[in-house]
């Protein structure tokens, strides 16, 4: 897994079945989330193991919350509410910020306007139709781990990568005396 810069959790309102969040926290787990998080679920989170065979809760923090306005994040942490609205971002066009919460809506419904109106930015996958939360969280995680990770570049004919990834460099420091009189100013 490519490392990135920031971290993210991922979590959910008003889900009722567990198969979905135990499905949706394994993925978390297995794409690096720092956290995840349940908003008034409908089912006891407890369940979640028989789909959540990493058992995610024992490796990351689990939050629930009882309602949108108990819900706590991380100072700087942008929420990302996913939802198929008209005026959402489609999610091959989003830059995903470097601390981030995304929130998925419950199996039969959408996203609470409360929880929408304390959302930073809503993007949508754009499918036709709406799929199982799990499976998009699991491309929400993938697009954010292809936008943000460190890979190589895609070859131009169908295969692999055809150069190898460049090692990372480390500059030398930035003085601010130096910076300033290579730009004219005074030290």
């Amino acid at each position: 897994m490519a490392t990135t810069r920031g971290y993210f959790g991922i979590g959910v309102e008003g889900i009722s079945k567990p198969m979905n969040v135990g499905n949706l926290y394994r993925s978390a787990h297995a794409f690096g989330a720092e956290f995840v998080f349940a908003i008034a679920p409908a089912v006891d989170l407890r369940q979640i193991n028989r789909a959540d065979t990493s058992q995610t809760s024992k490796h990351i923090p689990l939050y629930e919350y009882a309602s949108v306005a108990d819900l706590k994040l991380p100072r700087g942490c942008k929420l990302v509410g996913v939802e198929l609205l008209d005026d959402a971002i489609d999610l091959p066009t989003f830059t995903h910020p470097e601390r981030a919460a995304y929130v998925l809506g419950p199996e039969r419904g959408s996203l609470s306007p409360g929880l929408l109106r304390r959302c930073d930015f809503t993007v949508k996958i754009p499918t036709r139709f709406c799929i199982n939360v799990g499976m998009a969280g699991a491309v929400l995680m993938y697009d954010r781990m292809m936008a943000r990770g460190r890979f190589a570049r895609r070859p131009p004919r169908t295969g692999g990568p055809v150069e190898a990834l460049a090692g990372h460099t480390h500059g030398g420091p930035v003085l601010r005396r130096r910076k300033a009189a290579a730009a004219g100013g005074t030290p």
